[in-house]
């Protein structure tokens, strides 16, 4: 293979990277700055792509936009696509973020800085995994320096657990939360001591 045909090959690659990063629609100029070659340049490689995948056996192509180009499934696969889109998505509650859970589920609405000062930890994962699994939701944002975004459970959480409303969530005794303090200062202090 020649040298030119192993640069063309690389820049369709990037190219290729790029459109299925990003999803959407990306601007030839765009795609142009980022493999460095001009736009026209752009246009020929796509061209050639578009081509190879209408050749091949492939699940995708590439659809022409107003002024860019993204990468799609074929039509052809859509009834496969329908049939795992309309699997359910099994949703797997770590102890993490049963964690996490808890205390917006008791605190609500709370913001991410009141979760992880509870947990001790940083919360964001959790917190982005429970908004995706559409068990938490943003509520709003808070009225101090800095508007901390405000997270409360769903209408999704209450089906999942079995309750019509917050109010039906157990109440926590008093003594169990005094043992888990205790625990908590007991952890902090064998930390600061090792």
């Amino acid at each position: 293979m020649s040298e030119m045909s192993n640069e063309r090959s690389a820049q369709k690659a990037a190219i290729e990277a790029i459109l299925f990063a990003f999803g959407d629609g990306v601007g030839a100029d765009r795609l142009a700055k980022a493999i460095d070659v001009p736009v026209s340049e752009i246009h020929e490689l796509v061209l050639e792509m578009m081509r190879d995948y209408a050749q091949e056996n492939r699940g995708i192509h590439i659809t022409a936009l107003e002024d860019g180009y993204q990468l799609c499934t074929k039509k052809e696969q859509y009834p496969a696509l329908m049939r795992i889109a309309r699997t359910p998505r099994k949703i797997t509650l770590t102890d993490v973020l049963m964690e996490t859970l808890s205390i917006i589920a008791y605190k609500q609405p709370v913001t991410k800085l009141e979760i992880e000062r509870i947990r001790g930890v940083k919360s964001d994962h959790a917190v982005n995994k429970l908004v995706e699994y559409e068990l938490v939701q943003e509520l709003g944002r808070l009225d101090a320096p800095g508007r901390p975004i405000l997270f409360g459970t769903t209408d999704l959480f209450l089906r999942h657990f079995g309750l019509t409303g917050v109010n039906e969530l157990p109440k926590v005794q008093q003594q169990k939360v005094d043992q888990f303090l205790k625990q908590a200062e007991d952890e902090v202090d064998l930390k600061l001591k090792v």
